[in-house]
């Protein structure tokens, strides 16, 4: 059985569904083929045992004493007891010993059981089986106590009349029948077997359009390709789970390829600028003409001003590829949204010291990444900070959820809005400040992990707006009061 388990593995699945199927039929033609040629059987014997009770003679008392007196062992035709040639009847007593009857059709052998039943004497007690009668016929054989004819039943004591009948004509119907069911199941066996080929071959047709879809994915890399979804089976299901993936894939290789050129895009302007400040330098080195000291400085400064823009430039790439674009670094927690914001504040005062920041804080949980979160807030109050203008205000409120910022600084243009959260997109009037056009990128994906929105646009008399939603955290915060600073 393991071994024919083992070779099933091998085969290929449409194999495996036909050998299963046709295996399947198979067990249940046999099972519905034996019971009915078991059932047929019965029906068969029982209409034997009735004709055989129907055939028992009842002879009289002295008729019994004749053919006990001569004890015949072999039919003879000078009685008139039984039927002529058609059963086998003889009369057998507790001995074991027999004597047949002038019309029997021949001679039984008696048996232990039939001994026991002339014993007896139990018109009630009877015995029906199969045996060979001594000329080698099959016979279906009744034995049960001899009782006398007439109006007054009497029992024979020590006595037992044996019936039997040729099994012939039913061992050949019941051999015809086994071979009309073994034919039929066959037959139904090589059916089930063609039918479950071809129901395989059908019903996995999808199957290999989706496999040949996935080797030519993998062999050419395309993921423009699309498979037919028919339906709403199991089969169209992975169909369209197979779009959707190669969809997304698509998807994220153009992101990729998109991020990979516009990083090089942003990358080649400071390091261009370094490199011709370097080359600066080292050619005064190299032929001994000295820089003038307020050049120099400007150059060394304008060095380290892009040294640090490329840092920065390669920290926010870095950001926004960790963890899969999905600008979450580790599992989500409760947070509270006001004493990140608290804390993001208070770094947004070291950078704008100049500048005077008003928050109202009421509390608020989240559910997010407490890091990711304070840096995203950061972003938000870094782009306030760089664009208000010297001893300018920036005010910060958090309600139900809702955290605002805003500044007065000279405002975003309308066309500009829907372009703020797209990375490396800086505004004109932005392109002389430092910056690597991902910050707002960043806000914007993070925001968006965790089932919130953000939004920038012109506030009321001057200035920008940014306001962060966020969804609150299942679990009820504690009671505390807003909080409002100024500095």
């Amino acid at each position: 059985m393991k071994r024919f388990l083992h070779r099933l593995r091998t085969l290929p699945l449409r194999s495996r569904l036909a050998v299963l199927t046709a295996a399947a039929v198979a067990f249940a033609v046999a099972a519905i083929s034996v019971t009915c040629w078991f059932v047929v059987r019965e029906q068969l014997y029982d209409k034997l045992d009735k004709e055989l009770h129907e055939a028992t003679p009842t002879p009289s008392l002295q008729q019994y004493a004749q053919l006990t007196a001569t004890c015949p062992q072999k039919p003879a035709q000078n009685a008139d007891l039984g039927r002529p040639n058609l059963y086998y009847v003889q009369v057998v007593d507790s001995s074991g010993t027999v004597c047949v009857s002038d019309y029997s059709r021949g001679t039984l052998t008696a048996t232990s059981e039939d001994e026991a039943i002339a014993a007896a004497g139990d018109p009630e007690q009877d015995g029906v089986r199969n045996t060979t009668a001594t000329d080698g016929t099959p016979v279906r054989v009744l034995t049960q106590a001899a009782v006398t004819g007439g109006p007054s039943r009497t029992i024979v004591p020590d006595r037992a009349i044996m019936v039997g009948i040729p099994l012939s004509e039913t061992n050949t119907t019941l051999e015809h029948l086994a071979l009309t069911l073994l034919f039929i199941g066959a037959l139904g066996v090589v059916g089930a077997g063609a039918a479950g080929l071809w129901t395989a071959r059908t019903g996995l047709r999808p199957v290999d359009q989706l496999t040949n879809t996935v080797e030519h994915v993998a062999a050419t890399e395309d993921l423009t390709v699309r498979i037919p979804v028919e339906g709403d089976d199991e089969i169209a299901r992975l169909s369209a789970s197979f779009n959707s993936m190669t969809a997304s894939l698509a998807s994220s290789r153009e992101l990729q390829q998109q991020l990979i050129a516009d990083a090089g895009h942003e990358l080649r302007t400071p390091l261009t600028s370094m490199r011709t400040n370097i080359e600066l330098l080292t050619r005064s080195e190299e032929t001994g003409r000295a820089i003038p000291p307020d050049d120099r400085k400007a150059l060394m400064a304008s060095v380290k001003a892009q040294m640090t823009e490329l840092a920065a430039l390669i920290g926010d790439l870095q950001e926004l590829s960790r963890s899969g674009l999905s600008g979450t670094e580790g599992p989500l927690k409760v947070v509270s949204f006001h004493e990140t914001a608290r804390q993001a504040l208070e770094r947004a005062r070291l950078r704008g010291p100049e500048l005077k920041i008003v928050s109202e804080l009421a509390p608020w949980y989240v559910r997010a990444e407490p890091a990711a979160l304070e840096r995203a807030i950061i972003n938000l109050l870094d782009n306030a900070v760089k664009f208000s203008p010297p001893g300018g205000t920036i005010e910060v409120h958090l309600m139900r959820g809702a955290l605002t910022v805003r500044d007065h600084g000279p405002g975003i243009p309308a066309d500009e809005l829907p372009h703020v959260f797209d990375r490396f997109w800086r505004s004109p009037m932005a392109r002389a400040l430092p910056g690597s056009g991902l910050g707002l990128s960043i806000v914007a994906r993070t925001v968006e992990s965790y089932g919130g929105e953000v939004s920038l646009a012109a506030a009321d008399g001057g200035g920008t707006v940014a306001t962060m939603r966020l969804p609150g955290a299942p679990t009820p915060p504690p009671d505390q009061p807003a909080e409002v600073t100024a500095a």
